[in-house]
Order: C-alpha cells, then sequence, then structure tokens
C-alpha cells in the first residue's frame, strides 16, 4: 500500500496563517504520487479551516503551532494543527460587525470530524479536522 503524502509545517508570528494557506494550496495540487488535485470548493474549504486553526493557535497560544495535513484513502483531508495551551477551544459569539467570534463554529461545521486531543505531560493539544472528499 503506498504512503500517503504528508505536509509537516511549523509556524510562528503574524505571517503564520498566510504561510499556512500558501504551503496547502501546493500540497492540495496533484501529488508527486499521482494523486489528483482537490476540487476547488473542497481546496478552498480546506483553506479555510486550516487559516482558522492556525490563526487561532497563534492567537490564543504561545510558542506558535505545528501543522500536518495528510491525504486520506477517501480522498479527504486530515487537518491536524497542535499548540502549547492545553485550554480547549471555545466557541464564542460572533460580533455583530464580522470582528470574530466564527472560526470554531466554522471548523466544526465544515469538518466531518472534529477532535481535540490532550498532549499529557508535555502540555499543549492537538485539534484534528477530518474534511471529506469529493
Amino acid at each position: 500500500m503506498p504512503l500517503l503524502p504528508i505536509l509537516h509545517l511549523e509556524l510562528n508570528g503574524p505571517g503564520a496563517a498566510a504561510a499556512a494557506r500558501s504551503a496547502a494550496r501546493g500540497f492540495l495540487g496533484p501529488s508527486d504520487a499521482g494523486d489528483r488535485a482537490f476540487a476547488p470548493v473542497a481546496r478552498d474549504t480546506a483553506l479555510l479551516v486550516i487559516s482558522e486553526l492556525v490563526t487561532n493557535a497563534v492567537r490564543h497560544t504561545s510558542g506558535g503551532c505545528v501543522l500536518e495535513l495528510r491525504r486520506t484513502t477517501d480522498g479527504g483531508l486530515d487537518v491536524d494543527v497542535s499548540d502549547t495551551s492545553s485550554a480547549d477551544p471555545r466557541p464564542r459569539n460572533p460580533g455583530p460587525q464580522g470582528e470574530g467570534g466564527w472560526g470554531w463554529h466554522l471548523v466544526n461545521r465544515l469538518g466531518t470530524e472534529v477532535s481535540v486531543r490532550h498532549l499529557g505531560e508535555q502540555g499543549g493539544k492537538t485539534i484534528h479536522v477530518h474534511l471529506g472528499g469529493t
């Protein structure tokens, strides 16, 4: 069975979400292993979820984050973002002028599987989102 492509990226600072989107765009294209590019809607959904998770990790924790992307056998995508905080993400009420609070709601609505795994003694957590293939 061939290994599915994976992307591993350490991110920090104000340009983290842009760097994550840029790397993800390349990863979501055709792979060297012969995988097809993700359809435009699936690609845009993945980029939105990745951007929200990385932005929140950098904004609400210290020490940056690690993004891992894996193509899955169902033609989908697993997104994992690990950060240094052990606190679970909390949904917020979105602001009346669109100034925030939408991210966690979007991630949970767009992901077909969303989970939080705590990293034990080392601290921190990994947020996992599976996006189904289309």
